[in-house]
C-alpha cells in the first residue's frame, strides 16, 4: 500500500500537524526511530498502534520487515525522534532502500516540523540560498568539514549537541570566521528556546564561561555580515 514519512513536533506537542495524527491514527503499523519517543507522542493524542523500531542500528532483518508488510498491502508511517525524517537521521536510508526495493510502492510525505527550516524562518538571513552541512563529525573529519564551512559563499547550517558545541565554536574561530555573525537557536519550541545574534569570537567568550551547556543547538553562520 503506502510508506508514510510523517514530521513530528520538534519539542512542543502542539505543533504536530492535523494531518499527521489522522495518519498516524489511520496506518497499520508505525516504525519509530526510538519507540520510546514516539509513545510519549501518541499516548498524548490517544493514539493507540502497534509500534516497532527503525533506526540507525537496524539489521536487515529489521528493513526486510518493512518491505514484507508492505508487500503484504499494510500501510505504514514512518517517524523519527523528532521533525522531518530525512536530514540527520535513518529516513533517508529507509526511503531509499524502500524505493529500491518496491519501485511502485507510494511513498508519501506528510510535511511538518524542522528545526532546520526553523532556525532560518529567525536567522534574517539577507538571500534565499544557504549550505546545510548537519552535525559536525564527532571525530575524524572534522578538518575538511569546518573547511566547507570556511570555503562557502553562503550562509551555513550547522546541527551541534551541547557536549560538542564549545570545540565546535573554538573550531570555527580557530579557522578565521571569528568576525562572522552566528545565529545560535537553542532547544526550538522548548521552554528554553533562545535566539542569540553575535559574531563567533563574542559567542566564544559566552560559551566558555557556561559551566554545563543543556539542549539541542542549530548553528546559522552568515558568511555575509562581519
Amino acid at each position: 500500500m503506502s510508506l508514510f514519512i510523517v514530521a513530528t513536533p520538534i519539542g512542543n506537542l502542539k505543533d504536530v500537524t492535523l494531518r499527521a495524527l489522522e495518519v498516524l491514527k489511520s496506518v497499520d503499523y508505525i516504525f519509530a526511530e526510538d519507540t520510546r519517543v514516539t509513545r510519549k507522542l501518541l499516548a498524548h493524542y490517544g493514539i493507540k498502534k502497534s509500534l516497532l523500531s527503525f533506526h540507525e542500528y537496524s539489521s536487515q532483518k529489521d528493513l526486510q520487515k518493512i518491505i514484507n508488510l508492505l508487500q503484504q498491502g499494510k500501510n505504514l508511517a514512518y517517524v523519527v525522534d523528532a521533525g522531518t525524517p530525512g536530514i540527520s537521521d535513518p529516513g533517508g536510508y529507509l526511503v531509499r532502500q524502500v524505493s529500491g526495493a518496491l519501485p511502485e510502492e507510494k511513498i508519501i510525505p506528510i510535511p511538518g516540523a524542522s528545526a532546520l527550516i526553523a532556525a532560518l524562518s529567525v536567522a534574517g538571513l539577507p538571500r534565499d540560498q544557504f549550505l546545510f552541512l548537519g552535525f559536525p563529525p564527532a571525530k575524524k573529519g572534522r578538518k575538511r568539514f569546518f573547511q566547507q564551512v570556511l570555503e562557502s559563499k553562503y550562509p551555513v547550517v550547522l546541527y551541534e549537541s551541547p557536549h560538542r558545541l564549545t570545540r565546535t565554536i573554538h573550531e570555527l574561530s580557530d579557522i578565521g570566521l571569528s568576525m562572522f555573525e552566528c545565529i545560535l537557536i537553542k532547544e526550538i519550541s522548548k521552554v528554553y528556546e533562545q535566539v542569540v545574534r553575535m559574531s563567533i569570537g563574542e559567542l566564544q567568550k559566552v560559551i566558555s564561561t557556561e559551566k554545563k551547556l543543556r539542549g539541542e543547538f542549530v548553528l546559522v553562520i552568515n558568511k555575509n555580515i562581519r
